[in-house]
């Protein structure tokens, strides 16, 4: 079954050559933006709600950089310093959501140490929360914000919306799996078996592991493999088909249009500024197949806000532990911040 014709899921075939992109005239600030986040010394942020005032917000943090960007409704708004673990309390990489929010929070793990603004990613400890930011890794694995970016931050969020963390490092991109996409439970544990599919099924769904909640539907183009999880937890996981294309990472939500009809935009990542809120073309999803009974029943929990993440990696739980580059790219070059955005302390 093709996936288009079964979810209006045209986001599952990349070919992202320029070719599969509707034609769109978007124009905004980003640009002015992503000058700005080049600038960022340890503490600073840079916020531009107005480029995309209304729609899903999905954050993306980048490790090894250091820094955090927020997007709503696939453009870029916001990009910001942050401190993440320190060695031996490394934060986790993988795709998460927020589980919970709250905006006087104080740990009960470290000496009742404040939390302003906290929103959690896992039951295990690791959360999203204003903090201190001297330049370096140094939480017990949380990502810590600017004070006023986190206040910010946590009156545009909901529980539920997607967070990807991950750790890019100045190797080329290596196809080894890493943690990523490993599926966890309700607390953040790993499940054991339930990640490879038997060699005698096309696919799994089990919605009951999660009943309720936001979509992320995470596609291996390396094995072929979709991987659906709603609130965190992996509901189910199918094999597709799909000629080899580009082998890079993308991020797309789900809004509708004007007329009532689902249409997948995609996020402006690193490197990929000109995708930004350009809807992708549903030709190229034609070559894709995918189990019908796992598209009906994938198609029938979509919501708004729903969230797909393509990447390079490998799916299945035999990896070698290695990191896996998934997204990359530098900003704008430039010597001068263009004038009507301020870099805030």
């Amino acid at each position: 079954m093709k996936l288009f014709s079964a979810l209006g899921l045209s986001v599952l075939m990349l070919g992202m050559s320029g070719q599969g992109l509707a034609e769109t005239a978007k124009k905004s600030s980003s640009i002015e933006l992503a000058y700005a986040a080049q600038a960022l010394k340890p503490g600073e942020w840079v916020w531009a709600p107005e480029i995309a005032p209304t729609g899903p917000v999905m954050i993306y943090v980048d490790l090894s950089r250091q820094i955090a960007t927020i997007y709503r409704n696939g453009v870029r708004i916001g990009v910001t310093t942050i401190s993440s673990g320190k060695d031996g309390h490394e934060t986790p990489t993988g795709v998460f959501t927020i589980l919970q929010k709250d905006i006087d929070h104080h740990s009960n793990l470290y000496d009742d140490a404040p939390m302003p603004f906290m929103q959690r990613l896992t039951w295990s400890g690791v959360a999203l929360h204003a903090g201190n930011l001297p330049g370096y890794p140094a939480s017990h694995g949380c990502i810590r914000l600017p004070y006023a970016l986190a206040e910010k931050l946590f009156t545009i969020t909901s529980l539920g919306i997607t967070v990807i963390v991950n750790e890019v490092d100045s190797v080329p991109m290596r196809m080894t799996g890493g943690d990523l996409l490993l599926p966890v439970d309700a607390v953040g544990a790993a499940l054991p078996s339930e990640g490879a599919l038997p060699v005698s099924a096309d696919y799994e769904w089990h919605p009951e592991r999660a009943p309720q909640g936001p979509v992320t539907i995470i596609i291996s183009q390396a094995d072929n493999r979709i991987i659906v999880m709603r609130s965190g937890v992996e509901i189910g996981r199918a094999r597709i088909s799909m000629p080899a294309r580009d082998f890079e990472s993308h991020v797309l939500t789900l809004t509708i249009t004007k007329s009532g009809e689902r249409q997948w935009i995609f996020a402006s990542l690193p490197g990929r500024e000109d995708e930004a809120g350009k809807p992708l073309d549903s030709a190229i999803s034609n070559e894709v197949q995918i189990p019908k009974p796992f598209a009906d029943a994938l198609s029938a929990i979509l919501k708004t806000g729903d969230t797909v993440f393509v990447t390079p990696a490998v799916s299945n739980l035999e990896t070698t532990g290695e990191v896996l580059t998934i997204m990359e790219g530098d900003l704008p070059t430039g010597d001068q911040i263009p004038p009507g955005l301020r870099i805030q302390k």
